[in-house]
Parts: C-alpha cells; sequence; structure tokens
C-alpha cells in the first residue's frame, strides 16, 4: 500500500474497525500475561530447587517476548499480520496446556517451557498496538495506538479474577484449572482477530525503504528505544518482584492478587485518552511524565511493606509505565516510512524486551538477597539517564527549528 492511500481519511474508517477488534483481543490476549504475573513468582518459589530463582519462570517469559518479536515482525512482513495472529494464539493456546500439565506432575523445568510459549504470545500481543496504526492517517495513529492499548484495562481485570475465581477449583493442584482457562481464551482471541482486516504486504514493498542501520541512527529513534527500554524494564522489575514480596511479607494472596489488578488497570486505562495527550502535548511530554511517575511508585514502595503501600506503589507504576512507553511507541511511529513499518516496530521490541529479560532474571535475585527496598532504589538512575536523554533531546531538536 502507497503512502498516499495510508494517509487517506477514507482509511481511518477501516482502522477504526480494526482497533474495535485488536481492542478487544488485547483484553483476551493480554489476560495471558497477567495470569503468569500474577502466579509465576508463586509458582515458582514452589517448584524451583532455590527461593532465588523463583522469578525465573516469569524471566523466561520476558525471554519468550524478547525472541518472538523478530519473528513475528519476519511473519508480519512476509505473510501479513494475521497469519502472525494466528501463530500466536496457537502458542498461547499452548502455554495454558503446559502450564497445567507442569503443575500436575511438579515440574519446574516444563513450568518455564509453558512461560516461555506464554512469552512467544505476548510477543505478538505487543504487535496489536502498532497494528492499529496500519493504514490509519497521521493524525488518528497515536489515537489508534492508544486506544488498542485500552483493551488491557480488561486484561487487568479479566486476568486476575481468572486466577481467583479458578485457582482452587482442581483441588489441591493450585493454579492448573487457571493455566486450562487461559488457553481457552486464547482461542477466543484467535476467533477475533480472524476477522481484522489489515493491508497485506506488497512483494515491492519487501524490498523499499532505507536501511535498518540507517534508520536506527535517528536521534528521535534512539530516544525513542531508550525511554521505551527504561520505561519497560523498569516495571517489570518492580511488577515481578511484588507478588512474592507481599507474600514474604505476610500479605494474603487475594490482596496480591487485587493489588495486581489494579496494577494492570492503572496500566492500560489512561489509554482512553493517552493518544489525545500525545497529540495535544507532544509525545515527549507524556513520557517525561511518565518516567516521573514511575519515579513515584518507587518512593512509595520504600515508604512502608503495608497493602496500601503495594497497592499505591503498583497503581502509580502502572500509570508511570502506560504515559512513558505509549509516548515512547508513539515516538517510534514517527522514525519509520509505512513500507518500513514492520523491522523497524520488530527490531524497536527487541531491544525493549531484550532489556527487560535482563532485568527480569536480576529481579528475584535482588528481592530475596537484599530485599524490597533495594528492588525499588534501582529504579532511580535508570529514569534519571532517560529524563537526561529526553531533555537533550528537547534542547536539541529546539535550537534545530530556531535555527530555521
Amino acid at each position: 500500500m502507497s503512502a498516499t492511500a495510508e494517509t487517506a481519511p477514507s482509511g481511518d474508517r477501516r482502522a477504526k474497525a480494526n482497533v474495535l477488534r485488536l481492542a478487544a483481543a488485547q483484553a483476551l490476549a493480554g489476560a495471558n500475561a497477567s495470569v503468569v504475573f500474577a502466579t509465576g513468582a508463586i509458582i515458582g518459589s514452589t517448584l524451583s530447587p532455590d527461593p532465588a530463582l523463583a522469578t525465573v519462570p516469569i524471566s523466561v517469559f520476558v525471554v519468550g517476548m524478547a525472541a518472538g518479536t523478530l519473528p513475528v515482525g519476519w511473519l508480519s512482513r512476509s505473510y501479513g499480520r494475521r497469519a502472525a495472529f494466528m501463530a500466536g494464539g496457537g502458542g498461547g493456546a499452548l502455554a495454558g496446556l503446559l502450564g497445567a500439565s507442569a503443575l500436575l506432575v511438579q515440574s519446574f523445568p516444563l513450568y518455564c517451557l509453558a512461560t516461555l510459549f506464554a512469552g512467544l504470545y505476548a510477543s505478538v500481543v505487543q504487535s496489536f498496538r502498532f497494528a492499529a496504526a496500519d493504514g490509519a492517517s497521521p493524525a488518528f495513529r497515536p489515537k489508534a495506538l492508544s486506544w488498542v492499548m485500552a483493551g488491557g484495562v480488561f486484561a487487568g481485570v479479566l486476568g486476575p479474577q481468572l486466577v481467583t475465581l479458578t485457582m482452587d477449583l482442581w483441588s489441591p493442584n493450585l493454579f492448573v484449572m487457571s493455566y486450562l482457562a487461559q488457553a481457552v481464551v486464547a482461542l477466543v482471541a484467535m476467533a477475533v482477530l480472524f476477522g481484522v482486516d489489515l493491508p497485506r504486504p506488497a512483494r515491492a514493498d519487501l524490498a523499499r525503504g532505507r536501511p535498518l542501520s540507517a534508520i536506527i541512527r535517528q536521534p528521535r529513534f534512539i530516544v525513542a528505544v531508550v525511554c521505551g527500554v527504561v520505561s519497560y524494564t523498569l516495571m517489570n522489575l518492580v511488577m515481578t518482584s511484588a507478588p512474592l514480596a507481599m507474600r514474604l511479607c505476610g500479605l494474603p494472596l487475594s490482596t496480591s492478587n487485587w493489588a495486581l489488578q489494579w496494577h494492570i488497570v492503572a496500566m492500560y486505562g489512561p489509554s482512553f485518552f493517552t493518544g489525545s495527550l500525545i497529540a495535544r502535548f507532544g509525545a515527549q511530554r507524556i513520557v517525561a511524565v511518565g518516567l516521573l511517575l514511575i519515579g513515584t511508585a518507587a518512593v512509595t514502595g520504600i515508604s512502608g511493606l503495608t497493602a496500601l503501600h503495594f497497592s499505591a506503589g503498583l497503581i502509580l507504576l502502572g500509570l508511570g509505565w502506560n504515559f512513558g512507553f505509549v509516548g515512547a511507541s508513539a515516538m517510534v511511529l514517527e522514525t519509520h516510512r509505512p513500507e518500513e513499518r514492520n523491522k523497524v516496530q520488530s527490531f524497536n521490541d527487541f531491544l525493549v524486551f531484550g532489556t527487560m529479560a535482563v532485568g527480569s532474571f536480576w529481579s528475584g535475585h535482588l528481592l530475596v538477597t537484599l530485599g524490597w527496598a533495594a528492588v525499588n532504589w534501582v529504579v532511580f538512575p535508570p529514569v534519571t539517564l532517560a529524563l537526561a536523554v529526553l531533555t537533550a533531546s528537547g534542547l536539541l531538536l529546539r535550537r534545530r527549528m530556531a535555527a530555521g
């Protein structure tokens, strides 16, 4: 599809129809990650031979996200996004079946394999936000991206509630039915995604566009990646540790599920208006607000170990992630042409989730050896770095504009 067609107003009618389906799929497929994050560290602490390995299943999930980004880009570029969506849905259903099997036979390696497939599925789900912008006009793209992310609000409710309602149904095998239910939800999401009408990749477009090396050297792309990496890595670092930290503090599992539910709602709830805020104030300002909120979440986490401290910190963390990550994703959309989108978007996600995997592996060891406060103290240096990069980029842009 040509750039002209991409920006035609008539294209927004199809884009808006796609947004509805993608938002619904985000709500369903996003429950996959919610189930893993709500249970992963707890199951890991039960199945792993060493308490320090408790968060390894969640770290493997993040590795799956990172490992899946480039293949998702290749599938989307070669066969269309719908092919990638169907492959991801199959992986999500398999993840649920493997997770249930691992719990029945009490196998830590098999459970890690399940979370790997869940991560591969999540890498496809992450592409929904960029798919929403396909065929949309430049003015509608930030809103389309943001509205699809808003589907995560329902994922934030569905995932933890799925765990709460099903975790004891196969007593004494805790969480087995939660993973079987997650497999069914993945199949329903596949059915919703099958009706998405996205432009197929043209053969001519596969050979067009600038080399990736030229695109990623753009200052705008570098700033977007830094802010996206910091926002997502820090959110994952703190969120991964939180359920286990709450358990170690003697708080009940129901409290942990409730806190995680509202954290995920805070992650995606602002998406109903984040796109409009970006259009009005610019992506850089919204990202800056997000980074400051992540810092505030860390301050809250250091301040106490009550249910209120955990819940308030996780809500602030979710809000900060939304502004930081959605804003950074909107900046990525400004750095490529239509024919370059799949390779640029998948490379951006590879960098974000690859870095996030490193932080995720570190989180369990950090929590067990140094405590919850240490997890929160780690937040401040990366936030400071990202704010500095963002500020320097803004100053450079203003100088260029002043110079004409």
